[in-house]
Formats: C-alpha cells, structure tokens, sequence
C-alpha cells in the first residue's frame, strides 16, 4: 500500500495557501484596482516580483530569511521554539509568496472591470463601503474568484 503523505501534503498545502491568500490578497488586489496612491507601481512591482524571479533564486532568499540566524527566524524560534527552514509553516510562508500574483492579478483585473458605476449606485443608496463590497462588488467578481483561486492552487500545486 502506498504512503498517502506525499499525495496528502500538496493538497493540504495548496488548499492552506490558496484560503490564505483569498483573505490576503483580495483586499491588496482591491487597493490596488482603486487607488490612485505614487506608490501603486511599487506596490504591483513587489506583488509580480515571484513571476520574473526564477524559483531557486526566490527559494535561496526565503531561506535566508527564514533561517535561524535571521531576525525573522530568530524570532519565531523564541515564540515557538521551531525553525521556519525546512517546517510546514515555513513552506506554507514560502507558497504565499511564491503564489500571490496568480491571487492578485486577477483579482485586481476583475475589480477594474467592474467599473465605478455600480459603487456609485450603491453609494447614493446609502451603503456603506464594506456593504458594497459584499453585495456588489463581490457578486459581480465570481469568476475572477474562481480563476484566481484555481491559478494559485495549480501553481501552488506546481
């Protein structure tokens, strides 16, 4: 019989990051398609830098940042008493980045899309902007959910 860990782990692994990201990157996704701040470039820039950035070169700087000697990794072992390197947590840190453009690009894309009209709409009947969002904006963004949610759990997958 078959060890079913190395079937299990992705999936596990793919399910965890792509809620993770859901609840992450769908409002950087919606900053980002409204607002008109200097430092959106950068923002997108840094949020795509995982698609121009070969993975080994992305793993290498994760696990200098995760590693014990870091201050990051040095904090999470005074709190948990684990390292970041070479742990679930870390691998689901490292997938978050390593996904998040297939969360937010298309998100972001569907949130422009959507146009300024129906929040306007909402907006003169009094609704408030958390309101809008759920029972306009989201609704009207299905299908950029579910293509976000398929593309970062493929990825995470691959």
């Amino acid at each position: 019989m078959l060890d079913p860990g190395p079937l299990w782990l992705p999936l596990n692994l793919a399910s965890l990051v792509t809620m993770i990201l859901l609840v992450v990157g769908t409002p950087l996704a919606w900053w980002l398609a409204m607002t008109q701040s200097r430092i959106k470039p950068v923002i997108e820039a840094l949020t795509a830098l995982p698609l121009v950035l070969p993975p080994t070169v992305l793993g290498f700087y994760l696990l200098l940042v995760m590693s014990p000697n870091s201050p990051l990794g040095a904090f999470w072992v005074t709190m948990t008493g684990t390292t970041l390197t070479f742990s679930f947590t870390g691998l689901v840190i490292a997938s978050v980045f390593y996904s998040l453009p297939f969360m937010v690009q298309p998100l972001q894309t569907t949130f422009q899309s959507i146009g300024k009209a129906p929040l306007e709409a909402a907006a003169s009947l009094r609704a408030s902007p958390f309101d809008t969002f759920m029972t306009v904006v989201i609704p009207l963004s299905r299908r950029g959910f579910l293509t976000a949610g398929v593309l970062s759990f493929a990825h995470t997958i691959g």
